[in-house]
């Protein structure tokens, strides 16, 4: 143990805590001693499939034989490959929903040296010696597999790639943009204090990546949620210490493999409106009065904001599910008074129930037998910030339908949202893996199990309990979770954000990287915290920092108990300032937003997408780490170096227009942009047409003239939460000489929400329109219109 470590965790836990969390990695390393020593009684050497034996078709696939494992191809589309090798367990479908898939043509094809299953867009070769290739029809190869290898239980498998292949994903990973030169585990673990650009693993180990590569881009997913290790260099070579080896390949863009992985895993739910402003937290608000005066004075600054968070301060003594009598009495009245400013409360909740006998949750969790055990069937104790504690076991429903009925106590006195953290799930201790003895025995849906297998799912179930509570407690209401791990499948369920991340100028750099990453991993809704949890930003890195969160899918400012307070007014006027104008920005977005987390919610798309998401065959623009689009029409290029007053931006092929003026760029070039300190260069794409609130009842629609080609834009509305009624209006353009038409159609329900309407035009000036028929003379850049159903617009 360093002797750093120790003062930390004195630091925090006291000298009490800190010798308790001793206490336990002591018991932790006895108990896994015990349960590797089980595992591994005699050395097994790896062995391959061995000779073919025989195979046959299925519906949709076929069955092979080996003379030491066996290996089914299902067809799940034409376009979606399950493989899977045994021997090993199958997987409880966790992560998966859904059979309703509709198969593909198959065909078995059988020759003296190979077998091939032939679909109607993918071609699979399988050697005797079990040897996979996947091509498309015009014989390009996809993917190549060599033969897997079984050492006991544990599966490890070879796969040559592409010397220009790029991989990203792997859930949240701190090593860059493209993993390729990597080696990443996979096992969920709070890095223990902040952490910087290299650390790994993380708190989400999510075993699915994207390919890119000349001859065709795939997703690749395994439902594995066992220890892992995956390792991207000449190859691509993974291994998982039990379990068969089940994988799915999913072929085609970026766009398409994220729809069908969603289509595979869940989709993200739509979440309310609300969620999208800006989030205000901090480890260490004292109690209910600092947090109404924080709330006043954004009011008084004139700095939007939407929802304060309650990290553990507010808990009586750390026990989950309460509030300190002393400095948390009248939760109810504060969460009233800051409905009232249109201000929502978001509460922690931890997993670790304190081992109280006076505590009615320990209890009532003791007498249904809701807790993780050991093998002598004792509740497995753990240490975290109550002191000694139980962890309820999320793989039993029963145990999640016991947890999620405590969900009440909070919403009851005005909580809006949940945030679950330590659910990695994390347990303090000085050294070593910070988690459960791997002997720790669990349900699994009464099938029983060990924490080798449930740890990596244990966010998930989690996140499922108190996400299916919240719906059953206020079922006119959508549940809004953050989480801080998970696993895949966990968007059904949760946001997330890249945790406990160091304050620096790297980590920043680091924090756009991995956002990236975890959209394409399946998760649309990411965020950071803004600034950094453990240090203190100067003025640049603070304004930077919050600069790249407003244009992020999840917008939070969050920091480390002890750290100088972080609220804008604690910086000087230019900061606030600027501050303000991200802030105003971000709340003139949100018609976009919401429709891009409507859009997300139908086919998975992240929010935050990489510069290649609309041309991934250019390989120029697979490295660029440092801008994205969000949505189809921004790109936002965030500065990521202090000083610097411009940067570079590459500008895809079109044209461009800046979103803070009326600058007009065009692409395919890599150009200089001014970046002074007020200013994160943000672009919107021409063609687009983009919708700004003014107010909740004013909305412009903002058309960005194109080089050439249509326009296009979408706007969903709705009553900002509940199952209600929607609507979709489509916005259309086609300019023919100087005369602009745009037309509107709409599905759904619900009535317009807004009562006044402006139109302004880039790239050209009015002089008269024709609405629905009915000329109006009004000229220049804006025009105040009624809903609309067509519109001529002469243009000079």
């Amino acid at each position: 143990m360093q002797f750093g470590t120790l003062l930390r965790s004195i630091q925090f836990l006291g000298l009490a805590g800190s010798l308790r969390a001793l206490r336990y990695g002591v018991n932790r390393d006895l108990l896994d001693r015990t349960f590797r020593k089980a595992r591994t009684k005699a050395k097994i050497e790896p062995r391959p499939p061995g000779p073919l034996q025989w195979a046959r078709e299925i519906p949709h696939g076929v069955e092979l034989k080996f003379e030491q494992a066996a290996l089914e191809l299902l067809l799940l589309a034409p376009d979606v490959l399950r493989i899977t090798w045994k021997p090993g367990d199958l997987p409880i479908p966790y992560s998966i929903v859904g059979n309703d898939w509709p198969g593909d043509q198959a065909r078995l094809e059988e020759a003296s040296d190979e077998v091939r299953l032939l679909g109607s867009q993918l071609l699979t070769t399988i050697s005797s010696e079990g040897v996979l290739r996947i091509n498309d029809l015009d014989g390009l190869c996809l993917r190549a597999d060599d033969a897997p290898l079984l050492s006991g239980e544990s599966w490890a498998q070879t796969s040559p790639l592409a010397p220009q292949a790029s991989i990203y994903g792997l859930g949240e990973r701190a090593s860059g943009w493209n993993l390729r030169g990597g080696n990443y585990t996979l096992w969920n673990q709070d890095p223990g204090g902040s952490y910087g650009p290299g650390h790994d693993p993380l708190y989400m180990s999510v075993p699915v990546y994207l390919c890119l590569q000349p001859t065709g881009h795939y997703l690749l997913y395994y439902e594995n949620a066992h220890r892992g290790e995956i390792a991207l260099h000449d190859d691509a070579r993974v291994c998982f210490e039990r379990g068969a080896l089940r994988s799915y390949f999913i072929h085609g863009t970026p766009d398409h493999v994220l729809d069908r992985y969603s289509q595979l895993t869940g989709r993200p739910p739509l979440p309310p409106r609300w969620s999208l402003g800006y989030h205000q937290s901090r480890w260490g608000y004292r109690d209910q009065q600092e947090i109404q005066a924080i709330a006043d004075q954004f009011k008084q600054h004139k700095l939007p904001i939407s929802v304060i968070h309650l990290d553990i301060d507010y808990m009586q003594d750390f026990r989950v599910f309460t509030f300190d009598p002393e400095y948390f009495s009248d939760v109810k009245s504060l969460a009233r008074s800051l409905q009232e400013e249109d201000i929502k409360l978001v509460a922690i909740v931890d997993p670790g129930v304190k081992v109280d006998r006076g505590y009615s949750v320990y209890q009532e969790g003791m007498r249904d037998r809701s807790f993780c055990t050991l093998p002598n069937g004792k509740p497995m104790l753990s240490v975290v910030w109550p002191g000694w504690v139980h962890f309820p076991d999320f793989t039993d429903p029963a145990a999640r339908d016991w947890w999620g009925a405590y969900y009440p106590r909070l919403l009851d006195q005005g909580i809006a949202g949940i945030w679950h953290d330590m659910n990695e799930p994390t347990a303090f201790t000085p050294w070593g893996d910070k988690t459960f003895p791997l002997l720790t025995q669990h349900s699994f849906e009464a099938q029983g199990g060990d924490h080798l297998g449930a740890h990596n799912l244990y966010a998930l179930l989690m996140n499922r309990a108190g996400y299916e509570a919240l719906q059953k407690a206020r079922p006119e209401s959508r549940p809004w979770l953050l989480s801080r791990a998970g696993f895949a499948g966990g968007q059904r369920y949760a946001w997330n954000w890249t945790g406990d991340v160091e304050t620096s100028w790297e980590a920043l750099r680091q924090t756009l990287a991995t956002m990236m990453g975890v959209g394409v991993s399946g998760f649309p809704f990411t965020g950071s915290d803004v600034g950094g949890f453990s240090g203190e930003p100067d003025r640049e890195l603070y304004l930077r920092w919050f600069q790249l969160g407003a244009f992020s899918p999840f917008f939070r400012t969050h920091s480390a108990i002890g750290t100088a307070a972080r609220e804008p007014w604690n910086f000087d006027e230019e900061i606030v300032d600027a501050v303000r104008k991200c802030l105003q920005a971000r709340y003139r977005l949100m018609p976009y937003l919401y429709t891009l987390a409507w859009f997300a919610s139908q086919r998975g798309t992240p929010l935050l997408r990489p510069t290649f998401w609309t041309n991934p065959d250019s390989p120029d623009l697979w490295q660029i780490a440092d801008q994205y689009f969000l949505g189809p029409d921004l790109l936002v290029a965030p500065v990521l170096d202090a000083g610097l007053q411009e940067r570079q931006v590459l500008f895809p092929a079109g044209r461009w227009y800046g979103f803070w003026d009326e600058s007009d760029l065009r692409g395919e070039a890599t150009q200089s942009v001014p970046a002074d300190l007020t200013h994160i260069p943000v672009f919107v794409r021409g063609g687009a047409i983009l919708p700004l609130e003014i107010s909740p009842h004013e909305i412009e629609l903002h058309v960005y003239l194109p080089e050439a080609g249509e326009m296009r834009g979408l706007l969903y509305s709705d009553d900002g939460d509940g199952y209600g009624e929607f609507r979709v209006d489509h916005f259309n353009g086609t300019r023919q000489g100087d005369t602009l038409y745009l037309n509107r159609t709409n599905e759904g329900e619900f009535d317009w929400p807004y009562g006044s309407l402006r139109l302004v035009v880039h790239g050209a000036e009015m002089e008269a329109l024709i609405v629905d028929g009915q000329r109006s003379d009004q000229h220049g850049k804006r025009a105040a219109l009624s809903l609309f159903n067509e519109v001529a617009i002469k243009l000079i």
